[in-house]
Parts: structure tokens; C-alpha cells; sequence
């Protein structure tokens, strides 16, 4: 094909796909303004003429597909696709947000510019672009919450489009989804496509866990057509009955979800139970309250199936702050399982899987709706308000507060307020008000005194002690979850320091008569006291954790006396040596007379291209990276490689949670590695199983083990009570596989149940 078909196809495909966006945008319920649709679309079809994707095809491709899934997917009108389509305009070509405004208006150029990426240039080299550029966009989101709504439709194009991206990229990228804007999707209620975001993270992060998992779906699927079946026949008769229009269908769990549970309860496939949900959408009858129709369908399906008590969730009177609406139950089936149904309205449904954007479409006549959005973005502002310094600090503080799960409490008078899982009565305070958090004493649950930490409930009544001589303590950063409490109380906290400090510096210079203090005798009494600068300094003195001393002269004397102890320079370089002469964990079983080689430092640098897969080796019982605690991964798992400010290599696990946020906050550090083969470092794994208890089962078990290789195990935890053992070995082994291998030795213990690779 010459450049001009090739030209003439590509154009003809570029034209396909702004007629799909245009009969997308037709097909909604949003005024026709095709017009400036169509003005961003040539201007953007112009400004990234010439340009393409990483995949190869025209650049503008990725706008219009922005823009469809904006259209399509979320349902939203003119506005957000027109800045949809230019969204990439500002960042990558010459024009300018001033270029926007003329040509459309203020708001587009408003979307269009808090979609604008900030140059890394900007920051200091120890500041996240990543973070900073997540500030921004929070920024312009409170004030305008479809920037987030593209930010979150470029970021679904992006993952749809990833497999042309180098590793290294999509480590980042899958990072950065999974911490942050697959959160935000869930948060803004955009069920479906927070589902895809996870799948495509996990579909790149962990291929070969993702095709055993579909492929297992897929095998047990007619299994599971046969229980449905068999359940749907009697639920169908007694809804025909009620005369409703509606539709029932099975819903299996997204592929992410079940692995995450296998991952968390550390369970296998086959203990999964609730592979699948039954989802009822029915049509409100005309005049009729949509709540009562959710009971009188609970009260019909309850008839014929018995009830789960714990599993019953009402999300239909106390919708989650998202806004999803569904009544939830458990009911065992004919076969003997347990099956989960949800029941929700057709604008249940509509809210459930676009969220927020679909509110839009009922506001008319249940204005409510909107508030819990309302709230959330106020949180948002608050934080925004007085941001912690740290950038990254702040993204964990917005992170803390897209919380999934909920929990619904009561004021004393009896007003519902809505918290995140895991709560406590200190962040139910702060909920209530600033003041009342600052001051907060002790709380009363159910008419029960408790501890500030006392975690809450749904149902709980809770009731706020107050004291104006009680202020925030730094412990309280050890127990609050929310990110409201939290920004508070280290706002608190920083006030609270300066006040010391300040009192602190009046008493220094008060010893000095006022009289200024050259640096030479300050630096010596930074020294002497072990402070890190001047306002660490005054606030040690200012805490009296400091006793200064009766006269000034004190001072002068150290100022006379020869420099007694190591400068930092020579004290650094005797910590350097003594870390090379101190034999490390992988040498301590070498023999005493023998001492380890002492290397020059340069010979401990490795050389790490960041654009190359950089192997894991080991050399003289030496390995040139490092396993961190936190998720401690074995050779053999999912992982990626992060480069530290020394030049070394941290070698994380895909899932590690650790890892997660280091992809979100330094994507430019993160590399793609590679396991070696490993005879000589052996890594620490730990193994836990259970089982009905014998005399004998922990021989048995260690007999299994030593059958034929020599097992290195650290120790071993062993418990029984009413006839169940749990066990625990540390052992030290060279890979997973290794690992996989001695859990299936003592599966095969005539007793064991469950045997399973457990975190450290």
C-alpha cells in the first residue's frame, strides 16, 4: 500500500470514528450542539496532524476515543466532549489555554487546562511530578468534577490501548490506575468501568494468574448455568405473579475481584463461593415508591429461599456516598449453595454503572441525589485547603479518603453519618466538626464509654466528650483513617510546633540578651544538642526537652573546646567502612577466621539502564538488588524493579501495596527486572496450614518435608484447640516454585486441609 491509500484509509477511519462519537452524542438525551463538537473536533484533527500513538496509528484516534467513552460510557453532554477531543491540545502542540478560551468559551478552557499535564521540570527532583500533577487536577475537579470524569475516560483509553507500551511504562501507568483512578471511578460511582480499569491492571501486572483464572471461568461456567437454572425457575414464577416488568440475570465476578479475595483470604479458586451474583432490574410501576417495590421483591424471593441474616446490605434506604442504591441478600440455593442477589430499579441500574454522570439524568425530580457527590468534593476541598507540604504525603492523605467500603452511624439525636470501614470515634468527631475533633476527650458507643481508637460499627450510636484543655496529640496519626481527621490533626500539629518553637527561640535569645548568635557557636549548639536545624532547635527548647543552661557563657565554652567528637564527613565515612567490614546475614555462615573481602565503593555500584530489563543476580553469595520486608518476594512472582536514590534496586512484588505507590508517585524509577537462578542466597518464605489434629500430624508433616531434599526451616508455630491445628514454618528456600512444591508435600498429610504460601 503507497503513503497516499495508506493516507486516503486512515483518513476514511479518522471520519468513521468522529461519526460514531456524533451518533453516540444523538442518541443521548442532551441538547443537539453538534456545531462546537464538531469546531474541537478539526481543531484537534489539525493540531495533532502528522502525529502518532506509540502504536502507530494517527494520534488524533486517542482524543476521539476519549471522547466516546465520555459520550457513550458516562453519558455526559457537548461540553465534556468538546474538551474531550481537545484535551491533549494545550500539552503537546502550540496552542495555549488563551487559544481555548477564544475559540470556546471559559469552561472548556477551564476543563482543558486542569486536564494539562504539569511539567516535571517544575519540581525539585525529590518532588513527584506524579503527585503534583494529581494536585492540580484535584484542584480543578472541585471546581468542576468532569475534569476528573475525562482524566478518568483518557486513563480507560490508555489501558485499552497499553500493549504498545514498553514495560516499564506499563508498570507505571497499571500503577497509577490501580492506586489512584481506579479509586476515583469507584468513588464517583462508575462501577463498570472501575471493573475494566482492574482488569486490564491485572491482565498486564499478572498474565499468566489472569489467563489460568479466565480459563478456570470459563470451564466451571456450566456449572454454574446449571445452579442458576435451578434457582431462576420458582424466582421467575413468583415474579410473574407480581405483574412487574423486569429482567434477572447472572453476574460472575470480574476476574480481579476473585483473584484480590484469593489473595486476602489466602483461599484457592475453588473455595471462592460467590463466583456469581443474581442481579433483578425492574421497572418502577407508575406512581409507585421504587423502595417498597426492592422489599416486596425481597419479601417474594425470601419466601421461597432461606435468608442469610449477616448478609443482608440496604443500601436502597441509605445509599453508599457514591451513590449507589441496591437491596443485597444471601439465600441458600436448591443446590446447596449460597447466591447472592441484588435488586435494584432501572435508574438503580443506570446509577450503579455510570455513576455520578447519570445523576444528571433524574436531578429533576430527586435533586437529593447530588448531595453525597456535594460532600465528598467539600472532604476534597478541606484537604485541598491546607495541603500537606509533602506532595506525596497529600496524595496518600486524598487516597485515604476513596474508601470503598461503608459503615452508617448515629449522632445522639439520630442522624445518619457515613464513614469508611474500620473507622474510629476520633474520626467520627472530626466528621461532626474541626472543633469538636480537636477537643475530642473520649467517646460514648451505645451509652459505653471508649478510647478515642475504639473502632465503630454500623448501628453504633455514638456520642462525642469534649474538653478545651485537650488538643491533638501525634498519636492520634496512629488510628484515624479518614482524610479529613487526618489533615486536621497534622494541621493541629504544625501550629502546636510553631507555638512551641516560637516560645523555644524567645527563650535562647533572651539568655543572649537579644544579642545575635554568629554561626560558628550555632552550628556547635546544634551539635551539642543532636538538633537538625535551628527550628528543630527551638522547639526541643521550646518542649523543655532542653534545659538551657544558667548563663550564656556555657555557650562561649564550647566554642573554645577543640571539636571533640567526628565531624558528619568522618563520622559517614566510618559508618561506610564499619557497613562493608560487618559481615552480612548471607555471610554469618562462613567460618570466623575467614574475613570477607572489604570492597571499594565503586565496586558496590551496579550499573542500572533504566531502559533495559536489568537482571537479578548473585554473585559470591552477593545478589545487586534488595528484597524489601514488605512484600518480600520470592524468584519466580510478579515483580518490577524500583531504582532508589543510591542507584539500588528494589525488587517488589506487582501486587505489593508498597510497590503500588511508588509506581503512582516515581514512574520515572520504576524498571522491568528479571529473576536469575539462585544456588547460593536463599530468600525466607513462610507457609501456613491447617487441619484436624492427631498425635503425630507435625512429624508426619516434617517427614513429608525432608523425603527427599534437606528442608532449611528458621521455626516452626504450632497451635491446637478442639481438634484444628494452624501451623506456620519460616523456612528458607531459592523460588516460589520451590515454595509450591514442599505446600503440595504437605497437602498430601493424611489430617491437613488447607496449605498455602503466607505473608511474612
Amino acid at each position: 500500500m503507497s503513503d497516499e491509500d495508506k493516507l486516503t484509509v486512515e483518513d476514511q477511519m479518522i471520519e468513521e470514528e468522529f461519526q460514531g462519537l456524533l451518533n453516540d452524542y444523538l442518541n443521548s438525551n442532551h441538547r443537539r450542539k453538534v456545531d462546537i463538537i464538531t469546531r474541537a473536533f478539526n481543531m484537534a484533527k489539525e493540531a495533532h496532524k502528522g502525529a502518532r500513538r506509540r502504536s502507530g496509528e494517527p494520534y488524533i484516534i486517542h482524543p476521539l476515543s476519549v471522547a466516546r467513552i465520555v459520550s457513550r460510557e458516562m453519558g455526559l453532554g457537548s461540553t465534556s466532549i468538546s474538551a474531550s477531543l481537545l484535551h491533549d491540545v494545550v500539552e503537546d502542540t502550540d496552542y495555549t489555554v488563551e487559544d481555548i478560551r477564544a475559540l470556546f468559551g471559559d469552561k472548556i478552557a477551564q476543563i482543558v487546562d486542569g486536564l494539562t499535564k504539569i511539567s516535571s521540570g517544575m519540581f525539585g527532583e525529590n518532588v513527584s511530578a506524579q503527585a503534583e500533577n494529581f494536585r492540580k487536577l484535584l484542584l480543578t475537579m472541585s471546581d468542576d468534577i468532569r475534569v476528573i470524569l475525562i482524566k478518568i475516560a483518557d486513563r480507560l483509553h490508555n489501558m485499552r490501548t497499553l500493549s504498545s507500551m514498553a514495560p516499564t511504562k506499563q508498570f507505571k501507568i497499571t500503577g497509577e490506575t490501580l492506586y489512584i483512578y481506579a479509586p476515583l471511578a469507584h468513588r464517583l460511582g462508575l462501577f463498570a468501568i472501575k471493573t475494566e480499569l482492574e482488569e486490564l491492571c491485572f491482565k498486564y501486572e499478572h498474565p499468566e494468574a489472569f489467563a489460568d483464572l479466565t480459563r478456570k471461568i470459563e470451564e466451571t461456567a456450566p456449572e454454574r448455568n446449571k445452579v442458576y437454572e435451578h434457582f431462576a425457575v420458582p424466582v421467575v414464577r413468583a415474579l410473574d405473579k407480581m405483574d412487574i416488568t423486569y429482567e434477572m440475570r447472572a453476574r460472575v465476578k470480574s476476574v480481579y475481584s476473585i483473584w484480590n479475595k484469593m489473595q486476602t483470604k489466602g483461599i484457592e479458586f475453588g473455595e471462592v463461593y460467590d463466583l456469581f451474583a443474581v442481579r433483578i432490574i425492574f421497572e418502577v410501576f407508575p406512581g409507585m415508591d421504587e423502595k417498597k417495590q426492592c422489599w416486596d421483591i425481597y419479601s417474594a424471593i425470601t419466601d421461597i429461599y432461606k435468608l442469610r441474616p449477616d448478609r443482608i446490605r440496604d443500601w436502597v434506604s441509605h445509599p453508599k456516598a457514591n451513590g449507589y442504591q441496591a437491596l443485597h441478600l444471601t439465600v441458600m440455593g436448591p443446590d446447596g449453595k449460597w447466591i447472592e442477589i441484588q435488586i435494584r430499579s432501572r435508574r438503580m441500574d443506570d446509577i450503579a454503572e455510570k455513576g455520578f454522570a447519570a445523576h444528571w439524568k433524574y436531578k429533576e425530580n430527586r435533586i437529593e441525589e447530588d448531595n453525597e457527590l456535594d460532600k465528598w468534593l467539600k472532604t476534597i476541598q478541606e484537604i485541598l485547603s491546607n495541603p500537606n507540604p509533602n506532595a506525596i504525603d497529600f496524595l496518600d492523605t486524598v487516597k485515604m479518603n476513596l474508601f470503598s467500603s461503608e459503615i452508617f452511624v448515629f449522632t445522639p439525636k439520630g442522624e445518619i453519618k457515613t464513614l469508611p470501614q474500620g473507622a474510629t470515634a476520633l474520626d467520627f468527631a472530626y466528621t461532626i466538626h474541626t472543633r469538636i475533633g480537636d477537643h475530642c476527650l473520649g467517646a460514648k458507643v451505645n451509652h459505653t464509654l471508649v478510647p478515642l481508637s475504639q473502632q465503630l460499627r454500623s448501628g453504633y450510636q455514638i456520642e462525642i466528650l469534649t474538653s478545651q484543655s485537650v488538643n491533638p496529640q501525634p498519636e492520634w496519626l496512629n488510628f484515624v483513617t479518614t482524610a479529613k481527621a487526618r489533615t486536621k490533626i497534622e494541621a493541629s500539629l504544625r501550629r502546636q510546633r510553631r507555638r512551641i518553637a516560637e516560645i523555644g527561640k524567645n527563650m535562647l535569645e533572651e539568655l543572649f540578651n537579644k544579642e545575635p548568635i554568629d554561626n560558628t557557636l550555632f552550628n556547635k549548639i546544634l551539635h551539642a544538642y543532636k538538633a537538625e536545624n535551628k527550628e528543630d532547635l527551638y522547639f526541643l527548647i521550646g518542649n523543655n526537652d532542653i534545659t538551657l543552661p544558667a548563663s550564656k557563657n556555657a555557650f562561649f565554652k564550647i566554642r573554645e573546646e577543640p571539636e571533640k567528637q567526628d565531624n558528619l564527613f568522618v563520622r559517614y565515612m566510618k559508618q561506610a567502612m564499619n557497613a562493608i567490614k560487618k559481615p552480612s546475614s548471607d555471610q554469618r555462615g562462613m567460618k570466623k577466621d575467614v574475613e570477607p573481602p572489604t570492597l571499594r565503593p565503586e565496586q558496590e555500584k551496579f550499573s542500572v539502564n533504566r531502559k533495559e530489563v536489568f537482571q537479578l543476580t548473585e554473585v559470591k553469595f552477593r545478589k545487586n538488588f534488595i528484597v524489601p520486608a514488605c512484600c518480600n518476594p520470592l524468584p519466580g512472582d510478579d515483580v518490577f524493579g524500583y531504582v532508589t536514590e543510591k542507584e539500588e534496586v528494589e525488587v517488589h512484588k506487582r501486587s505489593c501495596q508498597t510497590g503500588l505507590k511508588l509506581k503512582s508517585s516515581f514512574g520515572d524509577r520504576i524498571i522491568a527486572v528479571a529473576w536469575g537462578d539462585y544456588r547460593q542466597y536463599s530468600f525466607l518464605a513462610s507457609i501456613a496450614f491447617t487441619g484436624i489434629d492427631r498425635i503425630g500430624i507435625l512429624g508426619s508433616i516434617l517427614a513429608k518435608l525432608a523425603e527427599d531434599v534437606v528442608v532449611n526451616i528458621q521455626s516452626v508455630n504450632v497451635s491446637s484447640k478442639d481438634g484444628i491445628f494452624e501451623g506456620i514454618f519460616n523456612l528458607h528456600v531459592h523460588s516460589a516454585e520451590e515454595v509450591n512444591q514442599l505446600c503440595a508435600k504437605i497437602a498430601k498429610v493424611d489430617g491437613v486441609s488447607t496449605v498455602h504460601r503466607s505473608p511474612l
